[in-house]
Parts: structure tokens; sequence; C-alpha cells
């Protein structure tokens, strides 16, 4: 008896700590919470909240002074089954994130437009909601059926040259969403808008 609880200690020993360091490897990278339509009189918006979780890799370049470019991407297109699938709208935004060694700070930027945080997590709750530009009401015919897509992708060919080397090899540095696709019918939503 005495011989399988040292058994037993030493396996704990092992595998305790090798489960401890690889079960927030499976957390790492981005993930769509929700994504929705919000519509208007004057048009519409794509809109996502995403779930996004940075490898220790990625966290030590941006404490080090090297900016991370994430596009949002968003696309709405009607199907049709005469003929290919139209394109309705397309939109793509670009957010820089980077960290200021000096002032201590973490900085989101949007064109010439920027914040600054103090911490990484309040900097990463402003990324983890996108949305796209209006989708002027006529592009959408109100009986029709439409596909929507959104997706967050950290852009790899902005970081530094020596950087993308080691990037291509490293799934520490996929941080990617992947297409996160639904259905909208224009009708439906302006009937449910009504009645709340």
């Amino acid at each position: 008896m005495p011989c399988c609880k040292k058994l037993l200690k030493v396996l704990l020993g092992l595998v305790l700590p090798l489960w401890l360091f690889t079960a927030p490897a499976y957390a790492d990278g981005i993930d769509v919470n929700k994504a929705e339509m919000r519509i208007s009189e004057d048009g519409s918006q794509l809109a996502a909240d995403f779930d996004v979780n940075f490898s220790f890799q990625v966290q030590q370049a941006l404490s080090l002074g090297v900016p991370l470019y994430f596009v949002g991407e968003f696309t709405l297109t009607r199907s049709r089954w005469y003929w290919l699938d139209e394109q309705v709208f397309q939109s793509e935004q670009s957010v820089k994130l980077s960290y200021n060694v000096l002032t201590r700070q973490y900085r989101i930027s949007r064109g010439s437009l920027f914040q600054n945080f103090a911490n990484l997590e309040e900097m990463m709750r402003i990324l983890s909601r996108q949305s796209s530009s209006y989708i002027p009401a006529e592009a959408m015919k109100k009986d029709g059926s439409y596909i929507a897509s959104v997706r967050l992708r950290l852009d790899t060919k902005q970081l530094p040259k020596l950087m993308q080397v080691n990037v291509l090899t490293s799934k520490d540095w996929d941080l990617d969403s992947g297409w996160y696709r639904w259905v909208i019918r224009p009708l439906d939503a302006a009937l449910r808008g009504k009645t709340e």
C-alpha cells in the first residue's frame, strides 16, 4: 500500500505541473462571443464582441514596445440561386496596439485617433469590441436574406521583418478568429425593432 501512495505522489508530481502549464495555452487566441447587426433608419452596422487572449510571447513582445496591428473584417453578401453570391458590403478596420515603456501606458490607435490605458486588460476590452462602418439603407432589400461575416486577426505582415520569420513557425502568434457567419433578414429585424 505505501508503494502505491508513493507511485501516486510521483505521478501527480509529474502530471499536475504539465497540466497547469499546458491548460492556459488552449485559451490563447480569438473567439467570437456575440455578433449582431444594428439596424436604424439611416442604415445598418455589423458589430461583434470577441474574446481575445494573448499568448505569453505576444504579451512579452508588446511590453517590449513592439506594436501589434489587428484587422477587423466585415462582409455582407446576398446569396443568389442563379449566379454567384453578390457582395453588398465590405469593410476593414485596422487597430494598432502599442506600449510606451517610458510612460508605462498602453495605447490603442485607429487612424489618427488614439486612447491611452493604464493596463493591458482595459485596452483588450476596447479591442474586443469591433464594428463596421455604416451600411447605407438602400444597399439592402427589406425582403432579402443576407449572410453577414465578421473576423478579427493579427496582421503579422505589420510586425518587424526579423520577427516575421519566427511568427511563421510559431503557433503563439496565430491570433485569428476565423470567419464567423450568420443569416440576416432585414424585414424580420425591422419587425422585431418595432415590437420592442
